[in-house]
């Protein structure tokens, strides 16, 4: 659901109670439209969340990780000018609509007092965050609006902030059983759509639950209900709505987060699980963290992923075309025994012949054929004919088939490239592969312009219930980094068996054996960042270093391993958590 306007509301009264009186210490932006504040009091340290994203747009209290460009936006530079060292006054929202206003006193240049204001307006794609001073004139805003994009609103440097133009709707907590009455008295169609078209700040979501509390069905026409009682229930919930309590609560399906609402939904019956969520933030933050990353990490390597996919079913084809061709081959011994009866049988050919019948020796039952020939031809070229295409095919499948087995190869390196972008988390693990694409000449590096030099991200690493760390490969570099050179020898080395995946350790130096529990935690991990992610029994094979070699000229990820055992697991996502969580 979006983030509406009541749960805005209770979101707001949570930022007030942590986050007034602190002082911005820090500020990042790590994406194009998304502000990390980074705010500090007696209390601690708090990252604040203020996303103008189309699809996701919110501000809230975030504990999600996050990476920061090597160079920084050039809004993200101005709000350190303007807000670091500022004191976090106030917050302010309009009633009934999903905007609020942070208020700093800042100083300026000279040590003067100042104040400033981000405005936070999240409202869908039309989402911004707009940085004024003082006297509400604008400094500068992530998305600018001139006249062209719009005629009723401009938000440009220099020009006075202007609140977002009102919908013409009620404010819900502002309406009176008077003004109840007459918006009823010619209110018409379905219930829950006239309710979020009459006031405003209401999602579909809340417009719905309000009309399956009084007729116990969401879909309940207005026709069909009392007025009188609809009119008192409406004021009622309304007032309780905007006013509170608020309890923050998750719909959740097969423990997939699909919904969340400041109140408890009665709409869905059963078909939802509903959970309390730790506070307002923590629950958006948990609806929303990992979407985002998936998503904006899919735009991100949208090009990557199509050059790889092309690259992939070009391979892919012409394995098919070489292998159709190896078959072709298979009869290649047929034509060294038809030159074998054709070359017994000179002496029955003349010249010009176009068939040769004779009997086939090479049969056991000794029967006549037809041999065909070609007119053109002398019966000992005819001959010699049937041995240089067997020749011919004897060396095509010798070469087809090491060509076979280099496509195979690379292809299983194309799709190992493409399951690695589906498990991206972020620009590291993208530079990582595209570095890796570029060594191996699959993309040409981007222009001769020096980009800015990124740390190179660091294995995921868990701790399992016994105590013992544990490592998972990012991608196929890293893969052989930790394997091949990381790991002690006799660290234990996990993989999903013949499948695409992480390479996964369990470090043992100085803690002997692991027990079943830390084996069957890791064999969880590995089978979780594999391609079986959504698989059950899945078999993890598990070697000692020591038993992991890689063979010359391998693509990077590609080893060979012996002495094995294997473990069948399901995938876990959770427990995957758990286990990181334990790390940290």
């Amino acid at each position: 659901m979006p983030l509406d306007a009541v749960y805005l509301t209770a979101l707001a009264g949570e930022l007030r109670r942590g986050a007034v009186g602190s002082r911005v210490d820090r500020v990042h932006q790590p994406e194009r439209d998304e502000l990390i504040l980074q705010l500090r009091s007696r209390e601690g340290v708090k990252r604040l969340l203020l996303c103008a994203s189309p699809n996701h747009p919110r501000v809230h209290f975030t504990a999600a990780p996050s990476e920061n460009p090597a160079q920084p936006p050039m809004f993200c530079m101005l709000l350190r000018k303007h807000l670091v060292g500022g004191k976090l006054t106030g917050i302010v929202q309009p009633p009934a609509e999903r905007v609020l206003t942070l208020k700093f006193d800042c100083t300026d240049e000279l040590g003067e007092p100042v104040e400033k204001m981000l405005v936070a307006e999240i409202m869908g794609r039309n989402s911004n965050l707009i940085l004024c001073g003082g006297d509400g004139r604008i400094v500068d805003c992530l998305r600018r609006v001139d006249f062209e994009m719009s005629e009723k609103r401009q938000v440009l440097p220099g020009l006075f902030y202007q609140s977002p133009p009102s919908q013409d709707k009620e404010d819900p907590a502002a309406v009176t059983a008077g003004k109840m009455a007459a918006l009823l008295s010619h209110a018409a169609g379905p219930l829950e759509r006239w309710i979020t078209g009459s006031f405003a700040g209401l999602s579909p979501l809340l417009g719905r639950e309000l009309a399956y509390g009084f007729a116990g069905d969401a879909s309940v026409m207005v026709e069909d209900c009392d007025r009188e009682k609809l009119c008192a229930y409406l004021i009622k919930e309304l007032a309780g709505l905007t006013g509170g309590p608020f309890t923050p609560v998750l719909l959740l399906k097969d423990g997939q987060p699909k919904d969340f609402s400041c109140r408890f939904i009665g709409q869905y019956g059963g078909y939802y699980e509903q959970e309390t969520g730790e506070s307002f933030s923590a629950l958006l933050d948990r609806f929303y963290a990992q979407r985002d990353r998936a998503e904006r990490t899919r735009q991100k390597s949208q090009a990557m992923r199509r050059t790889v996919q092309n690259l992939r079913d070009r391979t892919a084809r012409k394995l098919a075309h070489q292998r159709k061709e190896l078959q072709d081959t298979e009869g290649r011994e047929r034509l060294r025994q038809l030159g074998d009866v054709v070359t017994a049988n000179l002496h029955q050919i003349g010249r010009g012949q176009g068939r040769l019948t004779c009997v086939d020796f090479y049969d056991p039952e000794m029967r006549e054929i037809e041999i065909p020939l070609s007119p053109k031809l002398s019966p000992q070229q005819n001959a010699a004919k049937f041995y240089k295409d067997y020749t011919k095919a004897k060396n095509a499948s010798r070469v087809l088939t090491g060509l076979i087995a280099q496509g195979e190869k690379e292809l299983s390196y194309l799709e190992s490239i493409l399951d690695e972008l589906n498990r991206a988390e972020g620009e590291k693990d993208l530079s990582e592969i595209r570095a890796e694409l570029t060594e191996g000449g699959y993309i040409r590096s981007v222009g001769k312009k020096k980009q800015p030099k990124q740390q190179p991200s660091r294995p995921m690493a868990f701790r399992s219930s016994e105590g013992f760390e544990i490592y998972v490969g990012r991608n196929n570099r890293q893969n052989d980094q930790l394997t091949l050179r990381a790991a002690e020898k006799y660290d234990l080395w996990l993989h999903a068996q013949k499948i695409h995946g992480s390479h996964v350790i369990v470090a043992c130096a100085g803690r002997g054996e692991p027990g079943e529990a830390t084996l069957d935690e890791a064999a969880a991990l590995a089978a979780w960042y594999s391609q079986a992610r959504e698989g059950q029994n899945v078999p993890v094979d598990c070697a000692l270093v020591k038993h992991v070699k890689k063979p010359a000229g391998a693509k990077p990820g590609m080893v060979i391993y012996d002495h094995y055992t294997t473990r069948y697991v399901t995938p876990d996502g959770k427990l995957c958590e758990k286990l990181r969580e334990e790390r940290q």
